[in-house]
């Protein structure tokens, strides 16, 4: 049968260096951190006291304060951000067929504060449960796609995707490839998460994942740099409008890109690190481009995993040269995490409107952070340190691994 072609055609964006698409495109070509000490809690038992917050946001501005009540931070996100998207959209809901239109949304841990608030209050009682009956609808993880499904209508394919980081990766190939099989004309396809709580600080610092440059927040995310020392923690949403190409022509939707392939892989190896030759990586690579039919040569810009840890970055790197081979020194390479921190479930969303915006542009976002490149990265590499880089992207590609060893890969090009 003959594939269907998958364009974007809205974005929407909540994040640490931006409540809406234009502020945070803004701030990631300028090379703004999000980084600052943590408002949502007194962290100052924790190793980590700073994290990647959403800032100035005003969540009943967007949802009626009875109705987020009964949601977790992570829903508020993924409602907010899909409302951008939506409207970026231009979608007429009265003249599209709702039936055929789906959500997949993805998130690692889902309503973490919501799970921790009860059982501390449970801990606090006299163990007579006493428990909100929100509790449960609250903590799920599917509850973000379900309320975005319930708040427009939208009646096809419905549920969440749950892959650690490489969550909404997956869930974009997901909605990729219903639509290329006609199952679907569109689908809202995202993630959110709202991990900076006691026991998402508590549980990272535990595993030794987070900075703890507490001296120096913006500067600790720094990917690639032999002085990095762990991820910061993010949270936000992203959220994209994936359409059926001849679709999106009928009804004479803006194209940001075309949607050409994804791969997926998993490295069977560790539950926290990734194969120290990058196997994993290199197979979802792979997979992508054979996916996309295009050759390594066609790919100009990778937004990489890239999580500032002292183990994962230099394999990201092995992976790539093993599949570019010297061309990998012709791609211009950036991890948009220096700036918005990491965003577990939702950093696959973030980061591939942060590769649709690159095309849009022709601006290739920075590494900030990046002073002194660890020794054991080849120089040939271009890192994109420290400033944006203006340069001709026809191809673009978006990395995300999850710990579990899941590795999931979405390739973008400029509609031609």
């Amino acid at each position: 049968m003959t594939l269907k072609r998958v364009v974007v055609t809205g974005l929407g964006a909540l994040t640490p260096i931006g409540n809406d698409v234009p502020t945070f495109w803004n701030n990631l070509s300028a090379g703004v951190s999000g980084a600052g000490p943590i408002t949502k809690f007194d962290a100052s038992k924790f190793r980590t006291q700073f994290a990647c917050e959403v800032k100035g946001l005003d969540v009943t501005q967007f949802i009626p304060r009875q109705e987020a009540r009964k949601m977790d931070t992570f829903t508020h996100y993924a409602l907010i951000a899909t409302d951008e998207a939506i409207r970026d959209s231009g979608l007429d809901l009265e003249k599209i067929d709702r039936n055929k239109v789906g959500v997949i949304w993805g998130s690692g841990i889902g309503g973490l504060k919501s799970f921790e608030d009860e059982m501390i209050d449970y801990a606090k009682g006299d163990g007579t449960p006493r428990i909100n009956p929100f509790f449960i609808v609250r903590m799920i993880a599917d509850s973000a796609s379900g309320q975005i499904s319930m708040r427009y209508g939208f009646r096809g394919p419905n549920y969440v995707t749950v892959s650690a980081c490489a969550s909404t990766n997956n869930g974009i190939i997901d909605a990729f490839n219903y639509i290329r099989l006609g199952r679907m004309t569109m689908c809202v396809v995202g993630g959110s998460e709202a991990a900076v709580t006691r026991a998402g600080i508590g549980g990272f610092n535990a595993n030794r994942a987070l900075s703890e440059r507490n001296d120096s927040p913006q500067t600790a995310s720094r990917p690639y740099d032999k002085d990095r020392d762990g991820f910061v923690l993010g949270e936000g949403a992203g959220s994209l409008i994936l359409e059926e190409y001849e679709h999106a022509q009928a009804r004479g939707a803006k194209i940001y890109a075309e949607l050409i392939g994804g791969g997926m892989s998993s490295d069977a190896y560790h539950i926290t690190a990734p194969h120290p030759e990058g196997l994993g990586a290199y197979l979802a690579m792979k997979d992508a481009l054979d996916d996309a039919g295009i050759a390594p040569t066609d790919i100009d810009y990778i937004n990489t995993h890239g999580t500032s840890t002292p183990v994962g970055d230099p394999q990201e790197l092995k992976a790539i040269y093993q599949l570019f081979g010297d061309h990998s020194f012709q791609i211009n390479i950036s991890s948009t995490k220096s700036m918005t921190g990491h965003l577990l479930g939702a950093a696959g969303a973030v980061e591939a409107i942060a590769s649709v915006l690159a095309l849009e542009n022709q601006v290739v976002p920075p590494t900030i952070n990046l002073f002194n490149t660890d020794e054991e990265i080849d120089s040939r590499f271009n890192l994109t340190p420290l400033t944006a880089q203006a340069r001709p992207l026809k191809t673009v590609m978006s990395n995300a691994f999850g710990f579990g060893g899941h590795n999931a890969i979405v390739i973008f090009r400029k509609l031609s």
